[in-house]
């Protein structure tokens, strides 16, 4: 990717009436970390995982003394009802790490979903900044393979700051507009 965007930069910059060519950049990963909607998705979703791991850790410790219960009656135990019982001890394991597999599936589903509500939410943010700004193109920062561009080309404070404004954090009043007249 990074060729084709070295090879296209040149050859844009290379055209005398493509010289004047406009470009921007945002990251959105730093953004998605700065705006009010991301940081309650971030939290909400750690909340999720959190008492995800707590639940499978306390089934996984009912698992290990269970285990360890059958391990000190295993020799008690006829070589029929001790296959039995570990048969099931088995089958308790495996559900255990399909249902910690399902979760963790689960969470990662809901993640792209709040995460695509959000950038979605950017895109036409970004593109207002870039019409306004009079801007041919305005790249991702880390998927596009940038390596360098001047700060000055940077839209991601612009971003986040208009994002907020625009969607505030829950229970908190929206901010007026710039041009708003004062009371």
């Amino acid at each position: 990717m990074r060729p084709a965007l070295i090879l296209f930069l040149t050859l844009v910059l290379a055209t005398p009436a493509l010289a004047d060519l406009k470009l921007g950049y945002v990251d959105l990963q730093r953004a998605l970390t700065e705006v009010h909607e991301g940081k309650e998705a971030k939290a909400r979703l750690k909340g999720e995982l959190d008492k995800l791991k707590s639940g499978l850790e306390s089934e996984k410790t009912r698992l290990r003394t269970d285990s360890v219960v059958l391990e000190k009656q295993a020799a008690m135990m006829s070589e029929e009802v001790r296959v039995q019982k570990y048969a099931e001890m088995q089958k308790k394991v495996i559900e255990l790490t399909q249902r910690e597999q399902q979760a963790q599936l689960d969470l990662a589903k809901k993640e792209q979903t709040e995460l695509k509500k959000i950038f979605d939410k950017m895109d036409p943010i970004i593109a207002s900044i870039a019409q306004r700004e009079g801007l041919a193109m305005v790249f991702e920062k880390s998927d596009s393979g940038l390596v360098y561009a001047p700060s000055s080309m940077d839209l991601t404070n612009e971003l986040v700051r208009t994002y907020n404004e625009k969607h505030p954090a829950k229970g908190k009043p929206a901010a007026p507009p710039k041009d708003a007249p004062k009371p």
